[in-house]
């Protein structure tokens, strides 16, 4: 086994289950304490999980892979597990990432479209209340109140030099407040969290759904159906083409008919909105916090995704509240740090 940056107890992880004789080598890692390796063996290929706790559970991830394997969707084989110790033996589903079969020739619009569908079938019934005893947590109004106060909690303070004041919080939440009951409509399925192209592969070679292979979703809970297909179609890290975004969110609503359009597209502009709050926050936490200055370069394109967003009328106090205290002409691009 090549000698790589991998813990000992990873190693004897692989040699127990059949695999001590493989090569390793570190594969991209992600915004996550998660770390990953493809594994070789000869004809044998896999991905070694390293998923350490407290602050990841490969349990969960374990549990929700089988639940959406059971619904036919492409997630990658568990050849191995010890969940305990955080380390999971997967199946290698390549590098066709979908920015990469993009770039290879493959269709944005196919490859959009089979990922809308996948969550159009998923959420036909509502998400079960725990999947192999790994209960499935409600993506509540807590937890969206606290994630668009990232926003103030970093990005502000890079914009304003100070704090926000009792004053500016309190505006600021209760805006929020006044919209989310609007998101949270058809809140009872299943929430991946992230997914969005970095987590998306395209397996050319099967068929229908399965064409889209689904990698991080351990995070998942029960909430608006409205926020994976922003998620997909409100992509932070590149710009979907021009035009696709309102005919797979009909494409979706097509196959779930028994949604009212007009309450689903107000729930998915405040999920937009919310989602794009917090990543402001989040993308400055990970630079000031980790180090991590690669996401920097977006900011511009998720300030242009809220602002999309604050155009529904649905969000009219939020909307309000952004243009008395961060209007377009007081916000930072960050290229200077890039």
């Amino acid at each position: 086994m090549a000698t790589i940056d991998i813990a000992e107890p990873a190693m004897r992880f692989l040699a127990v289950n059949g695999w001590g004789a493989a090569r390793v080598r570190p594969l991209a890692g992600d915004a996550s304490f998660r770390r990953y390796f493809r594994v070789d063996d000869g004809d044998r290929k896999a991905v070694l999980m390293d998923a350490p706790s407290p602050h990841e559970n490969a349990g969960a991830f374990a549990a929700l892979d089988t639940y959406l394997a059971g619904k036919g969707i492409s997630v990658p084989e568990i050849y191995a597990a010890d969940t305990d110790a955080g380390y999971l033996l997967l199946e290698d589903l390549g590098d066709a990432m979908f920015v990469a079969a993009m770039a290879n020739g493959a269709d944005e619009a196919e490859l959009y479209a089979t990922a809308t569908d996948v969550l159009a079938h998923l959420h036909r019934d509502p998400m079960v209340i725990q999947c192999d005893q790994h209960p499935i947590n409600s993506y509540a109004i807590a937890r969206m109140r606290a994630e668009v106060g990232l926003l103030l909690d970093w990005h502000w303070p890079e914009i304003k030099g100070k704090l926000a004041s009792d004053d500016e919080r309190a505006g600021y939440e209760a805006a929020w407040d006044a919209v989310w009951s609007i998101a949270t409509r058809y809140d009872d399925r299943l929430v991946q969290l992230d997914y969005h192209s970095p987590n998306l592969m395209w397996l050319a070679e099967r068929e229908g759904l399965r064409r889209v292979g689904v990698l991080d979703f351990q995070d998942a809970m029960r909430g608006p159906a409205a926020y994976d297909l922003v998620s997909l179609l409100q992509d932070p890290r590149r710009d979907v083409r021009a035009g696709l975004e309102p005919q797979l969110v009909n494409r979706y609503l097509a196959q779930r008919s028994e949604f009212d359009r007009e309450v689903f597209l107000a729930s998915y502009a405040v999920m937009g909105a919310q989602r794009a709050a917090r990543i402001l926050g989040v993308f400055i936490r990970l630079w000031r916090r980790d180090g991590k200055t690669a996401y920097l370069k977006h900011i511009p394109r998720v300030w242009r995704l809220l602002d999309e967003n604050l155009a529904n009328p649905a969000l009219a106090p939020v909307a309000a509240w952004f243009r008395r205290h961060l209007p377009t002409d007081q916000r930072r691009d960050f290229s200077d740090i890039i």
